[in-house]
């Protein structure tokens, strides 16, 4: 707690004048200074406040409470949400980016430094590669069925395409 001893107190102003004294918090003071209600958050972080009370009820963020009701965040709150903004960008789930925000949470320096996280990123990069093969089997037979159709006898609705132009 603070005390007022001649230490604590500096003052400014010059010619015997005394004015508003400067305190000198020693380390067992504290103070909440950094706290930010929801709608700075949600402002500072570029979304909602209903996402952000959307992230709380899915446990992947936690409030704490004022006096007065009103929930109140830090900047490991803001971390917490930048972290799942960037993970949902690229097309993340919510519950995928859980393993994340634990491990920040975990005290961690970046929410990809855990196990968990490493296992998520594995299982998406299989998923894009299995939907990548999808895509390269679908655009072979589009190219096949296009080929197909050109090859045919010109009738009189003949045009010609960009891909026959490259053949």
């Amino acid at each position: 707690m603070f005390a007022s001893t001649p230490d604590n107190f500096r003052f400014r102003g010059g010619g015997g004048r005394l004015r508003a004294p400067i305190l000198a918090l020693t380390s067992a003071a504290s103070f909440t200074l950094d706290l930010m209600r929801i709608g700075e958050l949600a402002q500072r972080a570029g979304t909602t406040t209903r996402a952000l009370r959307f992230y709380e009820s899915q446990g992947l963020l936690s409030a704490k409470r004022a006096a007065n009701g009103y929930r109140e965040y830090g900047e490991e709150d803001f971390r917490l949400v930048r972290e799942i903004q960037a993970l949902q960008a690229v097309g993340f789930s919510l519950d995928d980016t859980r393993p994340f925000v634990e491990c920040l949470r975990a005290g961690h320096e970046t929410g990809d430094s855990c196990a968990g996280s490493i296992e998520v990123y594995e299982r998406k990069l299989a998923e894009v590669e299995a939907f990548l093969d999808r895509l390269h089997a679908v655009r072979d037979d589009l190219r096949a069925k296009l080929a197909e159709a050109l090859d045919r006898e010109p009738g009189p609705c003949r045009v010609t395409t960009m891909f026959e132009e490259s053949r």
